[in-house]
């Protein structure tokens, strides 16, 4: 018996030890990241530090100075314009993402196969792609050099239709649906009312993560919007800091990276909470 107790003992040491290492790991370039947003330029160069410095507001604002002139927008624009392009995006991503796994989920129709079977292979075809085409359609109907197409597609998002349809098929009873449309609920409201608050945890995991791929979003922004640059998201802010090889200050490169990652820090502790809502309450047994 006491050899068992000190195995599990042993056992419970190394989770910690791993658990222990695997933070570290995660959050040490992290710390980096900050400490280097508060030194200067040599200071960074020179080699490796732990220690933050105290130039972090110079740093701050000479982006604000310099990013004026080297892409058109200082970084508190910037990150107005991608918040203008993400939060709308990730509402709708949410949202038509949802409406669609619950249709796919709770209604039998003639041809569900295949429109699973369409969706899914949709999530294989990459954006560089059809790239091409996408950009002939802006160009057609008037939305090249603005905000909308990167808003827009966002209410097509294959990865968070099967995510939720995953979720649903475990975690949504559709007895509570039947119950519903018995008591003449509408098929929206049944939606809106009772299937949306039960799928909060899945919500706000795709919330951060559909955030997040739209905040750090280069590739489309940096096509469409490449002939605006008052309409710069914060990645194209960066990269415009980065692109001086001769002149480079890693100082306001590190500042700026920083400033790019506070909002995505506000938006997972916001959501972190229905998290974990929903795995204490996916942990209760009857």
């Amino acid at each position: 018996m006491d050899q068992e107790i000190k195995g599990l003992n042993h056992r419970k040491i190394g989770r910690y030890i791993i658990c222990i290492l695997l933070c570290f790991v995660s959050i040490f370039p992290f710390y980096i990241l900050i400490v280097n947003s508060t030194l200067k330029s040599s200071d960074i160069t020179s080699g490796l530090k732990v220690i933050p410095g105290g130039e972090f507001i110079t740093n701050f604002k000479g982006l604000l100075e310099s990013g004026a002139k080297t892409s058109g927008v200082n970084v508190l624009q910037a990150m107005l314009n991608s918040l203008i392009i993400t939060v709308p995006a990730t509402i709708l991503q949410i949202y038509f993402g949802s409406l669609t796994a619950y249709a796919v989920t709770a209604y039998n129709f003639k041809g569900k196969k295949f429109v699973w079977a369409f969706i899914y292979a949709i999530m294989m075809i990459p954006t560089q792609v059809s790239i091409v085409g996408f950009v002939n359609i802006c160009q057609l109907t008037g939305m090249y050099g603005t905000f909308w197409p990167m808003i827009i597609p966002s209410i097509a998002a294959p990865t968070t239709v099967y995510f939720m349809k995953q979720y649903m098929e475990t975690g949504l009873s559709l007895e509570i649906v039947e119950a519903a449309r018995i008591d003449g609920s509408s098929e929206f409201a049944t939606f809106n009312r009772i299937v949306l608050p039960l799928l909060k945890p899945a919500m706000a995991t795709q919330a951060i993560f559909g955030f997040v791929a739209s905040w750090n979003n280069l590739y489309t922004p940096s096509i469409i919007l490449a002939t605006e640059r008052t309409k710069q998201t914060m990645p194209m802010y960066v990269s415009s800091l980065k692109a001086n090889d001769k002149d480079r200050d890693w100082g306001l490169i590190y500042c700026g990276l920083f400033t790019t990652v506070i909002p995505l820090l506000v938006m997972y502790f916001f959501l972190s909470k229905y998290i974990i809502a929903g795995v204490a309450l996916g942990g209760v047994k009857e």
